[in-house]
């Protein structure tokens, strides 16, 4: 049902447009309309009258569409263009920025014509961008929002059953608290063809559910199938720190630098797994030198914790060493 404020929206739009009055202002007007009630249909009608009649000034103006007035309404003109790739980025785009607004609520993302033709590696990138801004998306309410995302992942995956795609749409599953979902669709991703980022993702979410032993054997799979990967021997390497298995996390480290011995990351994490596992005092200063460098700054704080509960260190560079931890 349209609400007030959108039916006015809607209607002043209109009579902007049609009386030769500011288009800009028109869209500004329906998107403001689109995002007070993704699923009002009379908006998207508004639009799609724009389109017909003066389709190339509304190219312009939405071409640049950078706000939550105008991308929405970018994506629905990408619809009305047969671009369903487009339409789907534009609106995951929309749902990353608010993704407790229905915004896949419009009635276009429903329409079999966008289910039927929509490109699976576009469906993955448009779900993967609901995630782009740190927002929790596993909340009851926001999970709400995103149903329509969540059961389209089925419709796209049985229509076009790419691996890849799979995965990343399984990230998504896994960031809705859907975990269970998660791990079924790399399943049947493996069942196309077994693929290292399957492997990789089937072990971030086995790491969510709190199973270290699982999470290893994932990334032990990947490695058979990426053996050159040197972030996956780090992956590996953590969780056997975790475990308390410094022995083996310094191998894997050191199997890691075999490929890409100058990634300051891999060589920050075999100090201080060495560190950890011998006492090196060499070791330890060692990644004070290299800490610095090391982009992440909690996989920093991690490694110094890690590494100063090294046994006999001496206390003035344990202290030193524990300083950096945010700096």
């Amino acid at each position: 049902m349209t609400s007030n404020r959108a039916a006015a929206a809607v209607g002043l739009a209109r009579v902007m447009a049609h009386c030769g009055g500011d288009l800009r202002a028109a869209v500004h007007h329906l998107g403001a309309a689109i995002a007070s009630a993704p699923q009002d249909p009379e908006p998207y009608a508004a639009l799609a009258e724009l389109w017909q009649e003066r389709r190339a000034d509304l190219a312009g103006i939405l071409r640049d569409a950078d706000s939550l007035r105008t991308v929405p309404a970018y994506a629905y003109v990408r619809f009305l263009e047969d671009d369903m790739d487009g339409a789907v980025m534009a609106l995951g785009s929309a749902a990353g920025a608010r993704p407790a607004v229905a915004w896949a609520g419009a009635p276009w993302f429903g329409d079999a014509r966008f289910l039927g033709t929509v490109g699976a590696e576009a469906f993955a990138e448009a779900v993967l961008r609901t995630t782009d801004h740190g927002h929790a998306l596993d909340g009851d309410g926001t999970r709400e929002a995103l149903g329509p995302w969540i059961r389209a992942v089925e419709t796209v995956c049985a229509r076009e059953p790419r691996p890849g795609a799979m995965a990343r749409m399984a990230i998504f599953l896994r960031a809705c608290g859907l975990t269970d979902a998660s791990l079924a669709l790399c399943d049947r991703a493996d069942a196309v063809e077994p693929a290292m980022l399957t492997e990789v993702v089937r072990a971030g979410t086995w790491r969510v559910l709190g199973d270290p032993d699982r999470t290893a054997a994932a990334f032990e799979r990947a490695l058979v199938l990426d053996p050159v990967n040197w972030s996956l021997y780090l992956d590996l390497a953590d969780v056997r720190a975790g475990q308390g298995d410094f022995a083996t996390a310094v191998r894997l480290v050191g199997q890691g630098l075999e490929h890409e011995p100058a990634e300051v990351t891999l060589r920050a994490a075999g100090a201080a797994y060495r560190a950890r596992l011998t006492g090196s005092p060499d070791d330890l200063r060692a990644l004070v030198a290299l800490a610095p460098d090391l982009p992440d700054a909690s996989y920093r704080g991690l490694l110094i914790d890690r590494a100063c509960a090294g046994p006999g260190l001496p206390p003035g560079l344990v202290a030193e060493a524990r300083r950096l931890r945010t700096g």
